[in-house]
């Protein structure tokens, strides 16, 4: 008898027990410290309507003789009434059919008339294991050519050479399976390291 008094006590006690700890819960709980905010772009819509750009562009092709070209950048701005699309922090991926590869990188750059163009110093790397620098350098997109024509200084595997002039281009056979040939002129200075 005993007993089942108290379980009728425990039956009425219980729950209310649960709802005086849960409401306690509810009343004394710490509220969020940072507001929840809704994450907005920190862009200027007036400056980007007077001035409009593309965010991450990318640019690929195939040449006439097979080498692939690959050109991206952080941003680009169309071309305009009189002026050439620009783009900046320039990554430009160029590889041949017969396997040399090289990457270029540059503060700017644009594509008109069939030539990418990189400019404000650009550094060039091949696979042969060549490192170029240029205020300049040009890559055709209808054949297998890159060029520099305002000084470049050029580090080898057996050293060092300047130049006014630099342009790859393939072999004298020309085909696309022949091998490309780094040919530098205008003043050429060779610091031979053995």
């Amino acid at each position: 008898m005993d007993r089942t008094r108290i379980v009728r006590w425990l039956r009425v006690l219980l729950p209310l027990l649960a709802l005086a700890i849960l409401s306690t819960m509810f009343l004394f709980s710490r509220g969020p410290k940072t507001e929840p905010q809704i994450p907005y772009a920190t862009v200027d819509a007036e400056a980007m309507a007077r001035e409009p750009r593309i965010v991450a562009p990318e640019y690929s092709a195939v040449t006439g003789d097979g080498a692939e070209l690959t050109l991206r950048a952080a941003q680009a701005a169309p071309a305009g009434e009189g002026a050439a699309g620009s783009a900046s922090d320039v990554r430009l991926d160029w590889q041949r059919p017969d396997g040399l590869r090289a990457e270029l990188t540059a503060p700017a750059g644009r594509v008109e008339d069939g030539v990418v163009g990189l400019r404000g110093g650009v550094r060039m790397a091949t696979s042969s294991g060549w490192t170029l620098r240029a205020p300049a350098i040009d890559a055709a997109t209808d054949r297998s050519r890159l060029a520099a024509g305002d000084g470049v200084e050029a580090t080898a595997p057996f050293g060092r050479i300047e130049a006014g002039r630099m342009e790859l281009v393939p072999g004298p056979g020309g085909g696309a399976d022949d091998a490309a040939v780094l040919n530098f002129s205008g003043g050429v200075r060779l610091i031979y390291r053995p």
